[in-house]
């Protein structure tokens, strides 16, 4: 036994010899393994504190997304807005858009919604600025082109009805009381009569003014974020803006509202 012990440990001292000749540290693989360890300790704990500064990890998830949502379709258009996409702005998993939204048609459904009472919010504000109906209808339609010029990403989006599920209740809500403030600067009947159930069953004549002023401010709209414009505005004096041309478009069209 002790001629054995004699030949181990002089092959044990020249194996601590050899490692500590060629810098070597002893187990390496226990030394590598703690390593990646701590690594990943100090990683998660990163993910941690970062996850407990965003807004959604106190139970904002769904709207974290919908602003997501709303940053890229602004910065990309509707071409760049996905899902995965979505869940990559927002830093969480590609799973959290599907989970809150059910589908892509879903996520920019519930988008639209907010749009439309957003947009509606503004018409709503111009009108009450003003009293006499004339004004007021102007003021609506200023509102409008000021609302697409601003928001031309989600305007386009709310005005894409093949990529809109209006089955949505959310989503039919928030357009219906745009439609109603669309109506009210028709200047064809009173306020008080401008009850949903009253814009249910249009006479022909008012669905005329309606559908003509919707035309002109919509496709005022539409010429504007196309960049269409600039050939007429050009041809005008220096520094006209686009919302003379419109206030003087408007001025050009009044006419007698239809009897009630």
């Amino acid at each position: 036994m002790a001629k054995t012990e004699t030949i181990r440990r002089p092959g044990a001292s020249a194996k601590r010899a050899s490692s500590s000749a060629s810098g070597a540290r002893p187990h390496p693989a226990r030394k590598a393994g703690s390593a990646k360890t701590g690594a990943a300790k100090t990683g998660a704990a990163k993910t941690g504190t970062a996850k407990t500064e965003t807004p959604y990890h106190h139970g904002a998830l769904r709207e974290a997304l919908l602003q997501a949502a709303e940053r890229i379709l602004e910065r990309d258009g509707l071409a760049g807005l996905t899902l995965r996409a979505v869940a990559r702005e927002a830093g969480v998993s590609h799973a959290a858009p599907t989970h809150h939204f059910g589908d892509l048609t879903g996520l920019i459904s519930e988008l639209a919604a907010i749009g439309f009472r957003r947009f509606n919010a503004a018409m709503v504000a111009a009108r009450n600025s003003e009293a006499h109906p004339l004004m007021r209808g102007m003021a609506n339609a200023k509102a409008y082109v000021a609302y697409a010029r601003e928001h031309p990403g989600m305007y386009s989006l709310m005005f894409r009805t093949e990529r809109l599920d209006y089955s949505r209740p959310s989503l039919h809500e928030a357009a219906s009381a745009s439609f109603q403030g669309l109506a009210s600067s028709a200047r064809f009947a009173r306020p008080e009569q401008l009850t949903q159930d009253a814009l249910e069953a249009l006479s022909l004549d008012h669905a005329a003014v309606i559908a003509r002023n919707w035309s002109l401010v919509h496709g005022f709209t539409m010429l504007m974020l196309d960049g269409r414009l600039k050939d007429i505005l050009h041809r005008l004096p220096e520094g006209t803006t686009p919302e003379q041309l419109l206030e003087a478009v408007l001025k050009s069209t009044v006419q007698k509202p239809p009897e009630c």
